[in-house]
């Protein structure tokens, strides 16, 4: 790294995880490490990271209990390989910012506070954000810490998208249709103007975004229509395990018939639903591709997925009125070739043609030269989307896309 070059840390807590990177602003603004903190809560947690320098690369186990355990284990080998003095910001990824936050900003006492009141909100996540952010201020209490919202990007939605069909007045609570993911549609409708150009940008766009967490987001002029996620990211199409859109009315069935508590629908719906729970096998997808032609199952919760899928891009091309971009992206969309065939067979009459050898191998343009619709694979990179906001909040320098970013 080049002396003086401001070195941003990116933090992305998740419930049993901590995933981080390490930029240093220039012209352009360049990952320089990457790694992860996985299985926390469980004895054989691991710290891994990879770096530009073979040496940086290694994984080792690690005794992480809990989140506190893990960020301090992150922080002594933060300050073990960059010295005590060497960061100049961290940008966490925070998932809800509740119907106030959306543009990022410095983290204050007042926000954490703020963010406390957001839990019930996203219990999932929020309370260990908060953790991780406090964690570094007491480490680092001269560092500069920016929140960038995972729901920024919805956050002015038109209304007719963001209201919930209930009584009014829990709009005033802050109930509304929120959407995730917006850090990684952020990210590719920037990717998407670089790549296509910006008259691209501008037009009539479907963003899917297929990994353990999936979404679709419609986006027109540059800016969201709609998404598929609501007040929660348990809404919308099946995930690795969470359910998706279910019929409301189930919650009191299951409350008479299994006598379950809003507690117990929620670790359904949340943790046992999804590939996972229509497989009883896995919730990894490339596992229940494997085996789809000897277990029904598996072949049951893959079609699922796309039919899902497709559902919502026939539902968003509508309220776009026309299909000019679908980008694939995320771990799912980004890798596997079958689901993306699977999910545009047979909408060929809103302009999706795919061309076969593209898509196999991956391309970035996977549509066939007479496609009308141009179907697009993009790698989404959230670290990176994260460490760009930090720059530009703090006026860090240029943020210009990498090659090796």
């Amino acid at each position: 790294m080049k002396p003086g070059n401001p070195r941003i840390l990116t933090i992305n807590g998740g419930s049993s995880s901590i995933k981080f990177a390490l930029f240093e602003a220039g012209d352009p603004l360049q990952r320089v490490l990457e790694g992860s903190i996985d299985r926390i809560g469980l004895p054989e947690a691991t710290l891994r990271v990879k770096g530009l320098n073979q040496a940086d690369n290694f994984t080792r186990p690690l005794a992480a209990p809990d989140h506190t355990a893990a960020v301090g284990a992150l922080m002594d080998w933060i300050e073990e390989r960059l010295g005590r003095v060497a960061l100049t910001a961290v940008g966490h990824r925070v998932v809800h910012g509740g119907p106030h936050y959306s543009d990022p900003q410095l983290i204050t006492r007042e926000m954490v506070e703020e963010l406390r009141q957001l839990t019930p909100f996203d219990p999932e996540h929020l309370p260990e954000e908060i953790l991780l952010a406090e964690a570094f201020h007491r480490r680092f209490p001269k560092l500069p810490q920016v929140a960038c919202f995972d729901t920024a990007f919805h956050h002015d939605l038109p209304r007719v998208a963001r209201l919930l069909p209930i009584p009014r007045r829990y709009e005033a609570l802050g109930v509304r249709r929120y959407g995730f993911h917006g850090l990684s549609y952020s990210f590719l409708m920037g990717e998407l103007a670089r790549l296509a150009g910006a008259e691209a940008a501008q037009g009539r766009i479907i963003l899917a975004h297929l990994g353990n967490g999936a979404s679709l987001a419609a986006v027109r002029g540059g800016k969201p229509v709609d998404t598929s996620m609501g007040f929660t990211p348990t809404a919308g199409v099946p995930m690795s395990t969470r359910s998706g859109d279910l019929d409301p009315g189930l919650v009191w069935y299951l409350a008479r018939s299994e006598k379950m508590s809003a507690k117990q629908f929620n670790e359904m719906v949340s943790f046992q639903s999804g590939l996972l729970g229509i497989s009883e096998t896995s919730s990894d997808m490339r596992d229940l591709m494997e085996c789809e032609a000897q277990d029904v199952r598996a072949a049951e919760a893959v079609a699922l997925f796309c039919y899902q899928v497709k559902k919502w891009v026939g539902a968003f091309a509508a309220a776009l009125g026309g299909l000019d971009t679908l980008v694939f992206a995320g771990g799912i969309g980004e890798n596997a070739a079958v689901v993306r065939t699977r999910i545009c067979d047979g909408l060929g009459f809103l302009g999706i043609e795919l061309e076969e050898a593209r898509n196999a191998a991956n391309e970035g343009v996977i549509s066939a030269t007479t496609s009308r619709v141009t179907v697009r694979v993009i790698r989404t990179d959230e670290e990176w989307m994260i460490a760009s906001t930090v720059c530009r909040v703090l006026e860090l320098g240029a943020v210009k896309k990498s090659a090796l970013s």
